[in-house]
């Protein structure tokens, strides 16, 4: 695996492929990361992975110098699934000057859930994946894999690429989960082993929404806060669990067929902010 710290050495390496397949993460790497390295394999002429903590997706108070930095590990298990190039660029050599040009997604989109409990953070999300397309894929275009667990950013990100007519291929890949059903997260590392148990309970909260908006008794006004109420029963300080249509998250009616919704869910156990999300 060729390791290329600078924009100009990535480009060197790429140079001889047409359509490179690329896997942006933040490192620290997991199962869920490495399924979407395996599943970007046949999708291009080239896999390439990046590793790169954004610090203009965090707000103040979030844990940017905290994150976990596991290089070794990280490169470790990029080898072995395949990867061909790693880009690991430093903040100056992606920021060499302040990022003053930025990309500010559509706010109807951008604003709610996620954006709206972190400010800012789709900006910050958009202008470095437009940046690394640029690095990695501004030369010939290609396809790009992330994962759904990131339900909302893949939104934001599919709508940015047709927007701008990018000559990129976004490609979903599913949640990858632990055998309790807890959905595979960097930020899981933060979590206690009581915590760890406990963790779970949002993936069944969200399982227990859709499932009680599917049946035709359910008082479906009443079924968003009283999934809050019952997490928050066990500890949690929810920010969101909610029902919304796949097609463009606002909120699902009643006219809304299943196949079409998605339920997510973000909430803080102890100190650690887990998302997670359910199609149905």
């Amino acid at each position: 695996m060729l390791i290329a710290h600078s924009i100009d050495d990535l480009r060197q390496a790429l140079a001889p492929y047409r359509s490179p397949a690329f896997v942006p993460t933040m490192g620290n790497l997991h199962d869920g990361h490495i399924a979407l390295v395996r599943q970007a394999k046949p999708l291009g002429d080239v896999t390439v992975a990046s590793i790169f903590v954004n610090r203009l997706q965090f707000l103040p108070h979030e844990d940017f110098d905290s994150y976990p930095r596991t290089w070794d590990a990280d490169c470790a298990q990029l080898r072995a699934a395949g990867c061909d190039v790693l880009f690991a660029p430093r903040e100056g050599d992606l920021y060499p000057q302040p990022q003053t040009f930025k990309v500010h997604p559509d706010p109807a989109l951008a604003d709610m859930l996620e954006g709206h409990f972190r400010p800012g953070f789709f900006v910050g999300v958009s202008t470095v994946v437009m940046k690394l397309f640029a690095c990695v894929l501004g030369q010939t275009g290609g396809t790009a894999v992330f994962g759904k667990k990131d339900y909302q950013q893949l939104m934001v990100i599919r709508h940015m690429v047709r927007q701008f007519a990018l000559p990129i291929d976004v490609v979903a890949g599913e949640t990858q989960r632990a055998a309790d059903g807890l959905a595979l997260s960097s930020r899981n590392g933060y979590l206690g082993a009581e915590e760890r148990h406990e963790a779970v309970a949002l993936s069944q909260a969200l399982r227990q929404l859709a499932e009680r908006w599917l049946h035709p008794s359910s008082d479906r006004a009443a079924l968003e806060p009283q999934a809050l109420d019952a997490l928050r029963a066990r500890g949690w300080l929810p920010d969101y669990l909610t029902l919304r249509r796949r097609a463009d998250l606002l909120p699902a009616t009643a006219a809304d067929a299943a196949g079409t919704l998605v339920a997510l869910g973000a909430a803080r156990l102890g100190s650690t902010r887990l998302i997670d999300n359910l199609e149905f």
